[in-house]
């Protein structure tokens, strides 16, 4: 007898903060793919692991297409050469765009306190 544990859409919904709307669009997309008992979903740890690659994958901007190919190798053979290259352009692409953000990110917050700073003085002098 398999005893590996399972999940409702409910307990993953509520384990990683999403919807069961979201859950539900994942599993149309092809993402999840839950056993099925009448109509209830049956989620294994395969879809678990899957679900957290999906949210990370979008936390960190993947388009839906993109996850789906890095999850399409997770559930493949590993050491595939193509697929490993893939994965590696991918990361690098995605690496360059984030640090790319953060870069106008520090470039805001430095505008943001010089404005900041000039206010502070302009109404240091006007209230003074």
């Amino acid at each position: 007898m398999d005893s590996e544990r399972t999940w409702s859409i409910a307990e993953l919904a509520d384990e990683f903060g999403v919807t069961l709307r979201t859950i539900r669009f994942y599993e149309e997309q092809g993402l999840l793919t839950p056993a099925r008992n009448g109509t209830r979903r049956i989620f294994a740890d395969g879809d678990r692991v899957r679900l957290g690659l999906v949210l990370r994958g979008k936390r960190l901007g993947f388009p839906l297409d993109e996850i789906k190919t890095i999850i399409g190798m997770y559930d493949a053979e590993p050491g595939e050469v193509g697929q490993l290259r893939y994965l590696l352009d991918q990361v690098e692409h995605r690496r360059a765009e984030l640090e790319q953000r953060r870069r106008d990110i520090d470039a805001t917050l430095s505008e943001l306190a010089e404005l900041e700073r000039r206010c502070r003085a302009d109404l240091d002098r006007l209230t003074g």
